[in-house]
């Protein structure tokens, strides 16, 4: 997919703001706290409904102002694709192609988004959370039945939960919901090794580019559970435990991978440059997974990619870029040495004014 046009009112600094976007790169500099970093955040929100500044969604809205809108035209290998998103209070509501949606999750598989910002080494170093959503995310675009399947597992999980928080003793109680998280269980484990093989396939030669040094990666995948039991045999035996807890311990839902290195010790960290680096391998090997299966490919959201890698690293990344054939918001507070002017499609210069907004125009 490529942006044509993004609209936004009401986000942040800026009141309006209306861009023009090229296929390939496009630049966004402006000094720091201009709110350049607004204009990827607008195209997050299409893909994700949320910011991956983290905070809370109320901030996103300009101070005394009750709404925000997004909206974007884009082209794609079938035609055309409008869309509009609006936040007032606490709700959401979105329009796809002049229609109502019932829930975001169309415009998301609609609009499909990936980013590198500076909080994206958490991918390696943080929560098992993040990694398990890095699988999801590719799966909700690639696999029609993961939604429903997790959908249903939630739910079942919740129930089970419910349960737990009250103490129930009857076995009777418990069996439909534990029978329906291992059915669910089960689908979801062979859908994410699948989509982890997906992924390692598609950032084998970007980790050879950015990590020659560290060898061989190694992934290694945990389903949140033991492989030598059933799962609802599992549950059953559990649940005293798990009443203790309050909580289901084990389950898809406490899943995790792990990215390791022929060179690495398996107890040795990777340094906080090789986690920027190794993410943003796997960040950017999300392309390739939908472009494999036969989705449209994302577009490449980079906030201030010059203050999170040297020169030949960001090299590097720009080529494989152009070579992708793919649309790219990036921002900084000057073009970087590392980015030619002539492999920029398009640059804009957001300002914040005196009056506390911020502006954007292109530069020729």
């Amino acid at each position: 997919m490529r942006i044509r046009q993004l609209q936004i009112s009401d986000l942040r600094l800026f009141a309006e703001a209306s861009l023009r976007l090229a296929p390939g790169i496009n630049f966004v500099r402006g000094a720091n706290g201009a709110g350049k970093t607004s204009l990827l955040e607008a195209v997050h929100l299409l893909g994700y409904g949320r910011s991956f500044r983290g905070g809370s969604r109320d901030t996103l809205i300009r101070h005394d102002r009750e709404r925000l809108q997004v909206f974007a035209r884009w082209d794609t290998d079938s035609g055309e694709r409008r869309t509009g998103l609006t936040r007032s209070g606490s709700d959401w509501q979105a329009r796809l192609d002049g229609q109502n949606l019932p829930t975001l999750s169309g415009l998301h598989l609609a609009c499909a988004v990936i980013c590198f910002e500076p909080g994206s080494h958490e991918l390696l170093a943080g929560s098992g959370e993040q990694r398990r959503r890095y699988l999801d995310w590719g799966l909700f675009h690639v696999e029609q039945d993961f939604l429903p399947v997790w959908r249903r597992y939630q739910r079942a999980l919740r129930q089970r939960n419910s349960l737990l928080r009250t103490s129930v003793r009857n076995a009777a109680e418990y069996l439909p919901w534990e029978q329906e998280m291992a059915t669910m269980a089960n689908r979801i484990d062979e859908l994410r090794e699948r989509q982890l093989s997906r992924s390692e396939s598609a950032a084998a030669p970007l980790l050879a580019t950015f990590l020659a040094e560290m060898g061989e990666p190694r992934w290694r995948y945990r389903r949140g559970w033991s492989k030598e039991q059933d799962f609802a045999d599992l549950l059953a035996s559990n649940r005293e435990r798990d009443q203790r807890l309050g909580y289901s311990f084990s389950g898809p839902h406490r899943a995790d991978w792990q990215l390791g290195f022929e060179n690495l010790p398996e107890s040795a960290p990777l340094s906080r440059g090789q986690e920027k680096l190794a993410a943003l391998a796997c960040v950017l090997a999300q392309i390739e997974v939908l472009r494999q299966a036969g989705h449209e490919v994302p577009v490449v959201l980079l906030d201030d990619l010059a203050s999170e890698l040297d020169r030949e690293h960001q090299e590097r990344v720009w080529q494989y870029l152009a070579d992708a054939d793919v649309q790219v918001l990036a921002t900084g507070t000057e073009l970087p040495v590392s980015l030619p002017t002539d492999r920029v499609a398009a640059m804009f210069h957001v300002e914040r004014g005196t009056t506390g907004t911020a502006d954007v125009r292109p530069l020729s």
